[in-house]
């Protein structure tokens, strides 16, 4: 059994939710208190285990790239001006890991963003973790779902519950056995309505998956909204070969709304020792506020 080494990360998205700052940010490099959401999604994929990264971007993406790039301008600068602590944030970053780029040159999805990364991924097993979802966990989640494929060898995406009323966003799993949190699956719905769903276990963006994926996706025809969805493909391969689920543990926050990314980045400021206390005392003076210019 080959290791899960490498791990694709979607960058390629419009960000069509957070127009207009998303015109000329990358909506993966809007913050969650001082890092970038994709930042966070890198940290998580070395804590599980990656070595190799490949971020899919698209059309005014460079700025993910710039983030990680050296800047020896900025590095000389904070180092003359003795800002130790900035400057050892940003060699952080600059060193994080191998990372790799490569271009999806239409916007045909999800799964087609995914079967950009084929010939890098090769005939590996290997990771892909989604932008919008991040996770708290005291082991990562996606060391949580290799650890899942290394006991099955077959694909395992991650999954949790979610509110019936948000059903229609996610692609959603319809369970058979189930050993403990981890599900066999009888089939995989994409983005059903509320009334159809077979569950209210959602794909929350984390997978690993065999290198067959490439060909269920390189077969699969337009879905929903006239893309490739990748959730379709898993159904496809599921039919022939098993793809798990996984209950994994640990907390999920939602950065892909407006309204879910504000409360993630409260969430997060409130796990910060330094920010928690000063945050607290400035959350509960503008929920007076409101509530006083509520009642005038």
């Amino acid at each position: 059994m080959k290791k899960v080494r490498k791990a694709v990360i979607p960058a390629a998205g419009l960000g069509t939710r957070f127009l207009p700052v998303t015109k000329s940010i990358p909506k993966e490099m809007l913050p969650i208190v001082n890092k970038p959401t994709i930042q966070i999604i890198v940290e998580e994929a070395l804590k599980s285990g990656i070595e190799d990264i490949i971020i899919v971007t698209g059309k005014g993406k460079q700025a993910i790239e710039n983030h990680f790039d050296y800047d020896a301008e900025l590095e000389r600068h904070l180092s003359e001006q003795g800002k130790e602590e900035q400057l050892n944030a940003i060699q952080h970053v600059s060193n994080l890991a191998n990372i790799h780029y490569v271009r999806q040159k239409e916007p045909k999805g999800l799964g087609h963003a995914i079967s950009c990364a084929r010939t890098f991924i090769g005939d590996e097993p290997f990771a892909v973790l989604l932008g919008d979802d991040l996770t708290y966990s005291e082991e990562p989640c996606l060391k949580q779902l290799i650890k899942q494929y290394e006991k099955k060898e077959c694909s395992v995406v991650g999954v949790q519950p979610v509110p019936t009323e948000e059903i229609s966003r996610y692609g959603v799993i319809d369970p058979a056995e189930k050993e403990h949190r981890l599900y066999r699956v009888d089939s995989f719905v994409e983005k059903p309505q509320p009334e159809e769903a077979p569950s209210n276990l959602a794909i929350i963006g984390r997978y690993v998956f065999t290198p067959e994926i490439f060909t269920y996706l390189e077969k699969q025809k337009e879905g929903k909204g006239g893309e490739i969805q990748l959730t379709d493909a898993i159904e496809a391969m599921n039919e022939l070969q098993s793809v798990f689920a996984y209950q994994f543990e640990g907390q999920r926050y939602d950065a892909g709304e407006p309204l879910s990314f504000l409360l993630t980045n409260i969430s997060f400021s409130l796990e910060d020792k330094e920010l928690r206390e000063p945050m607290l005392k400035e959350l509960k003076k503008l929920i007076e506020k409101s509530e006083l210019h509520h009642t005038s």
